[in-house]
């Protein structure tokens, strides 16, 4: 059988969720199954160490789809073009994008709908690319993978798909991620936190990750409580807005606050796994990795009490209203002040993080592609 793939969010040292969960499923899939041949679609040069066995065969066409009029030349044109010389038995969209303009079968992977939800938070066409194609998209797939009961819900309900046609497949965590001794973690503040303990907020900061109200209730954390608690935000300021700098501007410990901008997984797991709780309050989520992560590497968490966070943090974290930076606040208060809440939060995590597991996640995913051989 050729699978065809698409590729397009692995970037050597750029990957975020979609990119990992391609990475992490596909690598494992392609070694286990060497019976069939793979074929991986990039948009741009891409790096050998995406080439994971010899039954992956490279491909690029152009152009660089990362504008919504080049997505609809990308997936409409340039890849039924690619599809009618390769003749591929099955393609399998890793971000959820298919090609309208083929007959090939196809499974679409959604990692959430906050477009839906929240289009304004979103550039003006993305918004206007993803509200129209991505209902088109699961009517057209075969099958749908889901990160999430919450996100299958969520498709269920918002584009009345059948439920017995996606499966469920949640993400996992790296295995790097693991906890550490105190002498290498007060290693780690002593590089990045001014030698002090820290919240952390791992991810793009983006508005759905709700920045503005987690750095309003860092300060009014902070007003409450005399404590040398910094707040570090890891992730790129791409999406930074106005309103974010009209907050931290007017901040009263802006000074506590740090921003790493991006940096690599290892540095990634040495931050976590020394931080004194994470922070991942956002507005909406598919999944929340950096949970997990967190949880792999004995660290307490507060996170939202919405979407599917609730679900992928079970009974093992702290959870808060975002919509309220009070409820943020007294969380971190609460997870600041009671010792014996945080060990307990540490122990369920430790617990918790064991359901999820990359093999488990590309298992998952083989199981769909074989619904789709046997049919």
């Amino acid at each position: 059988m050729r699978i065809a793939v698409n590729t397009r969010m692995l970037l050597s040292g750029k990957m975020e969720g979609i990119g990992n969960f391609t990475f992490e499923t596909l690598q494992r899939i392609t070694r286990q199954h060497t019976e069939h041949e793979f074929v991986f679609i990039f948009d741009r040069k891409f790096n050998s160490e995406f080439v994971f066995s010899n039954n992956v065969t490279p491909v690029y066409i152009s152009p660089p789809a990362r504008h919504p009029f080049l997505w609809h030349i990308w997936y409409e044109w340039s890849l039924p073009h690619l599809f009618r010389k390769i003749k591929p038995d099955l393609f399998i969209g890793t971000d959820g994008y298919l090609s309208l303009s083929s007959n090939v079968p196809s499974i679409a992977v959604i990692h959430d709908l906050n477009f839906e939800h929240y289009p304004m938070d979103l550039p003006y066409f993305n918004r206007l690319y993803y509200r129209h194609y991505f209902p088109k998209y699961t009517q057209q797939a075969n099958r749908i993978v889901a990160v999430s009961e919450f996100t299958k819900n969520d498709i269920v309900k918002t584009y009345k798909i059948n439920s017995n046609k996606i499966d469920v497949v949640y993400n996992g965590a790296g295995e790097n991620f693991k906890p550490i001794n105190e002498n290498e973690a007060q290693s780690i503040r002593d590089i990045h936190s001014k030698s002090k303990p820290y919240f952390l907020f791992v991810g793009a900061l983006h508005q759905r990750k709700n920045i503005v109200n987690l750095l309003k209730a860092f300060d009014d954390f902070k007003k409450t409580i005399s404590s040398p608690m910094q707040l570090m935000l890891t992730g790129q300021k791409r999406w930074w807005t106005s309103e974010m700098e009209k907050v931290y501007n007017a901040m009263l410990y802006k000074d506590e606050v740090i921003f790493t901008g991006r940096v690599s997984e290892f540095i990634l797991q040495k931050i976590t796994a020394s931080a004194f709780a994470i922070t991942y309050v956002s507005t909406f989520e598919g999944f929340g990795i950096p949970i997990i992560e967190a949880m792999r590497c004995n660290v307490p968490v507060i996170t939202s009490n919405v979407t599917s966070m609730p679900e992928i943090a079970g009974n093992a974290a702290l959870l808060c209203d975002p919509f309220s930076y009070l409820s943020i606040r007294d969380a971190m208060v609460k997870i600041y002040s009671d010792q014996a809440l945080r060990n307990l939060l540490i122990e369920k995590g430790s617990r918790r993080q064991s359901f999820f597991s990359w093999n488990k996640s590309s298992d998952e995913l083989w199981q769909c592609i074989e619904k789709i051989i046997i049919e």
